[in-house]
């Protein structure tokens, strides 16, 4: 099995997207915003307690999630009233508006303040539903990307054509000035911390992803006996060679599936014989497994220098001709080339 770590919890041709959860991690918004150092310390602070459950969310059921992240934005929301200027409280609803595209006009305010008569807004709703209905079934491939702009030009001509000369004046008051959404970098959760709760440490020095700061990590977990986690672990080793003096530091996770797999003595073993070299972490009770929300053997996490999440790969990085490996190696390659 393989698969690509993706959007986190994106709820489908709605307003409701987490765009706010999003990008209020990343510098470039920050920059925008004008943050101070000590707004930045306040916001990282705040996303600590609600990091956890949004990427935890990505598993649920899309009910049980919208309903979840509905209530981290919430929150989300609540603390940043406190931490930000009037000013910036503006732009960043600006910035929240912009990042949804023609979407934002299916927010309530955004639907007040342009005075969107009901019937404009169920004939936008089923355009965006229409769009997203044959988005769906393409591919990135070359082919099918021209068709991505297809669909997309054509809900903008629906949009141009529903909204008055008023309406559209008034939209662009509600966006602000354009912002460049290809700067923003972070758009995922920080790395959940390594719990130690029926864990233990078989190899290698204890190590806190917190004292990682100002390097890149690769966290794998995996199982000794699953010939799935086997082939991908030449890789793991191959990075950590390659990458070592350039900070980046690979650390795996046993999650025992079998009963053999809870020895500790076996799974250094078979460390041993595969050659890994670094720091290994036996999670006997899957506290870990179950803080990273993990469904499956081998999953294998990138972790930025600032200690956010940048990308996962699920299952075999090479399954069936797939190119996970050479993915991977790139984005450690930018993480790494990455200064801040």
């Amino acid at each position: 099995m393989m698969g690509d770590g993706c959007c986190i919890a994106e709820t489908p041709a709605s307003a409701g997207q987490p765009v706010l959860l999003q990008m209020i991690r990343d510098d470039a918004v920050q920059l925008d915003l004008r943050f101070s150092d000590q707004q930045k310390e306040k916001v990282l602070l705040a996303l600590r307690s609600i990091d956890g459950p949004w990427f935890r969310s990505r598993n649920l059921k899309v009910l049980a999630r919208e309903r979840e992240i509905s209530k981290l934005v919430g929150q989300l929301e609540a603390k940043l009233q406190v931490i930000l200027t009037a000013l910036q409280q503006q732009r960043l609803l600006q910035l929240r508006r912009q990042a949804l595209g023609t979407r934002m006009l299916l927010r309530g305010d955004v639907i007040d303040e342009l005075e969107l008569s009901s019937q404009q807004v169920e004939t936008l709703a089923a355009a965006f539903q229409a769009t997203d209905n044959s988005s769906s079934k393409l591919s990135n491939e070359a082919g099918h990307l021209e068709q991505r702009e297809h669909l997309k030009q054509q809900e903008l001509a629906v949009v141009k054509k529903e909204l008055t000369d008023v309406q559209q004046r008034r939209l662009s008051k509600l966006t602000g000035a354009p912002f460049d959404f290809s700067k923003v970098r972070r758009t995922y959760p920080l790395a959940p911390e390594l719990s130690l709760d029926d864990a233990q440490w078989i190899q290698g020095e204890p190590v806190k992803l917190s004292d990682l700061q100002g390097k890149v990590v690769a966290i794998h977990f995996y199982a000794y006996q699953c010939i799935n986690c086997q082939r991908n672990l030449p890789h793991y080793t191959a990075w950590m060679q390659d990458y070592a003096d350039r900070d980046l530091v690979v650390i795996g996770i046993q999650t025992p599936e079998t009963a053999a797999e809870r020895n500790a003595a076996k799974v250094a073993a078979a460390a041993k014989r595969e050659g890994m070299k670094y720091p290994l972490l036996l999670d006997l009770e899957s506290s870990n497994w179950k803080n990273w929300s993990n469904t499956m053997w081998p999953t294998v996490y990138l972790v930025d220098r600032k200690g956010f999440l940048r990308r996962w790969w699920q299952g075999e990085l090479n399954w069936q001709g797939a190119d996970g490996e050479q993915q991977m190696r790139a984005t450690i390659e930018q993480l790494l080339d990455e200064q801040n």
